[in-house]
């Protein structure tokens, strides 16, 4: 199969299939004598996991040990467990920040005249959070779930 063969059979975009293969995430594949690469159904195979691990949210890394995991028959699953347990500690954290700035929105709206004057509690709220920006803490900047996986392992 070609590159775009393996997409539409994996649901991993051509792109993606590039880049995970430029950061060892897949092994590269076989190419043909005129450069084009060639994948088998193995590599449908570990693409649609792939595809499905990022969908639930797993970070390039975390893929990187699940694989491994995978392709290891002697593995033990105590430690995908662990992984899986590890990633649904950060998605609960990151659903309760997504329901706490849901909320904060909602109280926000709810004060707001929606008129034409010009008074806005959304806009003085956001502006006020600039001002008090050396007070705030640092963004989350890791991945879908916005939450650094290594500052989680620390603790």
């Amino acid at each position: 199969m070609n590159i775009g063969d393996v997409a539409r059979a994996s649901g991993v975009s051509t792109k993606m299939i590039r880049y995970y293969e430029t950061i060892g995430l897949i092994p590269p594949a076989h190419r043909s004598e005129s450069g084009y690469r060639n994948y088998g159904d193995n590599d449908v195979h570990t693409l649609r996991f792939i595809r499905r691990a990022r969908d639930l949210g797993f970070t390039v890394e975390q893929m990187a040990d699940l694989l491994a995991l995978w392709r290891d028959r002697s593995r033990a699953s105590s430690e995908v467990k662990k992984i899986a347990l590890d990633q649904v500690e950060i998605l609960e954290r990151k659903a309760e920040e997504l329901k706490a700035m849901s909320r904060t929105l909602k109280h926000l709206a709810a004060h707001c005249h929606g008129d034409e004057r010009p008074d806005c509690p959304i806009l003085d709220d956001l502006a006020e959070a600039e001002a008090n920006s050396d007070k705030a803490q640092e963004p989350a900047r890791f991945g879908r779930s916005g939450i650094d996986p290594l500052r989680v392992k620390a603790r």
